[in-house]
């Protein structure tokens, strides 16, 4: 909305033509974000807790020797991801261009998947219980809102014809012209796939929100490059000049997860809750199919892989052979069970992600 500030430049005011810059507008989104974070922070704590929002704790039949880990958790408010989704969608409206396809697939995406999350997290706090939602209705839910997310960018006369692209790491060029009939499909995959990733991340206090803010502004760079044409034939990227307004999205998403991971670093007082993770998850998987790097997804957001595959290999060894790999999944708690305190985890898990940002990078140049 600020952007047509710039408009008045020649006319009225010159310094309004910054309001055309994308590392001007991409700066503000984050402060704008990480602010209001700050000064609502302490405001939606306290209405989370008179509204009796708390976080239902697995029980000690559950989960045995975690359950001593966590136990004291029991009551800190969840749906914090109310704020993380509101200040990046006031933020987005703000300093963002209004009419682009990209930005309209991120926000249709944050909101839904968001509203999938609340309903979640409502169930859990108004049963007193850690389930929410079946597996089923949510994965379903899931799997409509991607579809709906991924026809949308697939089919849209401005970006289908480069989202259709398919591109690998090591390649510098699409190993797919054009999906075709597949890429919707794919898209699905790829979203709920990060949606879930990310939400079974959030387990510890801070470690989906660090490993979101690496991952994220990794994505926001990558945007950038691809906006900015001589980056982007240099590194042989897909080039559109749609992203520059990407890179002011994932620069609001970064300040407020920055903002909110204020009150949910160790010991948290508050956690995102399904409301933020699998909002988080769902604009990270959209962000690696507007730039067009899917497979990096899979690199530079490693931790959140991990996560995932930690679990589906438990599920599938124990279903298989009843014996399990790892004495807990998600695997951030099978390091938890072996003596590692929670904070060292967190750490690691960040310092990880920061890690695989960095590889993630280094394929764009090895091609």
């Amino acid at each position: 909305m600020l952007f047509y500030l710039h408009e008045l430049s020649e006319n009225i005011f010159g310094p309004f033509r910054i309001f055309e810059s994308i590392p001007f507008r991409a700066t503000m989104a984050f402060l704008t974000c990480f602010i209001l974070s700050l000064l609502l922070g302490e405001r939606v704590i306290r209405r989370l807790i008179s509204l009796k929002v708390g976080q239902p704790i697995r029980t000690e039949e559950e989960v045995h020797k975690l359950h001593e880990l966590h136990g004291g958790k029991a009551g800190t408010p969840t749906m914090g991801g109310i704020m993380i989704l509101g200040t990046t969608l006031l933020s987005t409206i703000l300093w963002c261009k209004p009419l682009n396809p990209f930005i309209h697939a991120l926000v249709a995406i944050m909101l839904l998947t968001g509203a999938i999350g609340f309903v979640d997290d409502y169930l859990k706090v108004k049963r007193r219980k850690s389930d929410g939602m079946s597996s089923r209705g949510k994965l379903l839910a899931q799997v409509g809102a991607a579809a709906l997310v991924g026809a949308f960018l697939a089919y849209h006369p401005m970006v289908g014809s480069f989202i259709r692209q398919l591109y690998i790491p090591f390649f510098d060029e699409p190993i797919l012209i054009d999906m075709g009939f597949l890429a919707v499909p794919f898209f699905v995959l790829v979203i709920v796939g990060a949606s879930n990733a990310v939400n079974l991340t959030d387990g510890l206090d801070g470690l989906a929100a660090g490993c979101t803010i690496t991952s994220v502004g990794s994505f926001g760079l990558l945007s950038y490059m691809g906006a900015t044409t001589l980056i982007a034939e240099y590194l042989s990227i897909p080039e559109s000049a749609l992203l520059g307004e990407v890179a002011i999205f994932c620069a609001a998403l970064v300040g407020a997860t920055t903002g909110f991971l204020w009150f949910n670093c160790h010991p948290a007082r508050v956690f995102m809750g399904d409301t933020g993770s699998l909002a988080i998850g769902g604009s990270l998987g959209t962000l690696s199919i507007v730039t067009c790097q899917e497979f990096l997804l899979v690199i530079i957001g490693g931790v959140f892989v991990m996560e995932a595959m930690s679990v589906i290999l438990q599920v599938g060894s124990f279903k298989l052979t009843r014996k399990r790999i790892f004495r807990m999944a998600p695997i951030h708690h099978h390091f938890e069970l072996r003596g590692w305190h929670e904070n060292q985890v967190i750490l690691r898990f960040w310092m990880l992600s920061v890690i695989l940002a960095v590889i993630g990078f280094a394929t764009l140049k090895i091609r």
